[in-house]
């Protein structure tokens, strides 16, 4: 296993909170039926978990722990997702029966895991011939923004190194397709979309999301802890983000790629 770079602060929540199944499976969501038994893994706080739960029969939810599961436990409860089932997992080995699921999908999970391949063997291994597994992550060397302030680009060098030390890939989304071929799927349609960020209230919620993640989130930590930035340098960071969102001509672009592969 990898270890997962965002960890679970408040600024991090904030963040995986605000995705929905409209704007972060948007890919998947003409593919489903009310009939359908749907995987989910890494559902983290749930928010598209219990979406996907109003469009299809059940849902099981897995975390890599009790602790992680517990935030979509939270939130399926508090809004009536009684369809919801939830199991602790390794996406690498799941303990799960062969064709168990007419769907399987997971969001921003590949770039964090060991092995993207092998988890998509054992995706396709639970998903039944004829089924739809659904991924989209992130690409980080796509990100666009302006102003072109440096300190961001000391960012994501430094998000990409730390992603790596912790044995992910932060530019999955381009390699999305490459790695379902080599787990052996044949049918697999490749898109991408994206996320944008420039009006004022986006910048200043992006902007100050990651002001506050850059100096309080796990990521931090990894970062003054190997060496790889100073308590200082992570400073003038956040303060860049404050910057970047009180631009008025500020704007982020976030690619994401996306597959759907059906399984033979």
């Amino acid at each position: 296993m990898s270890t997962y770079t965002h960890g679970h602060h408040e600024s991090v929540l904030r963040s995986h909170r605000w995705r929905t199944a409209e704007n972060s499976a948007g890919h998947l969501l003409p593919h489903l039926r009310a009939d359908q038994r749907l995987l989910d893994v890494g559902a983290g706080p749930g928010t598209i978990t219990v979406d996907l739960a109003g469009r299809v029969a059940e849902v099981t939810a897995t975390e890599v722990g009790e602790a992680e599961l517990a935030l979509s436990r939270e939130l399926a409860a508090e809004r009536g997702a009684t369809n919801v089932v939830f199991s602790v997992q390794d996406v690498h080995a799941l303990e799960l029966p062969d064709d168990a699921f007419d769907v399987s999908h997971a969001h921003q999970v590949l770039q964090h895991v060991a092995d993207p391949v092998q988890a998509l063997r054992e995706l396709r291994r639970v998903t039944r011939p004829g089924g739809l597994i659904a991924v989209r992550d992130s690409d980080y060397r796509a990100f666009a923004w302006w102003p072109l302030l440096p300190e961001l680009d000391e960012w994501l060098e430094l998000y990409q190194a730390a992603a790596r030390a912790n044995g992910g890939e932060p530019d999955a989304g381009r390699r999305l397709l490459g790695w379902a071929q080599q787990a052996g799927l044949t049918d697999v349609t490749a898109t991408s979309s994206t996320w944008c960020f420039s009006t004022p209230e986006d910048r200043a919620w992006w902007g100050g999301m990651w002001a506050d993640r850059i100096l309080q989130s796990a990521l931090a930590r990894q970062l003054v802890d190997t060496g790889l930035a100073t308590t200082d340098q992570l400073a003038r960071i956040s303060a860049a983000w404050h910057a970047w969102a009180d631009s008025e001509d500020g704007w982020f672009s976030i690619l994401h790629g996306e597959i759907i592969a059906r399984v033979s």
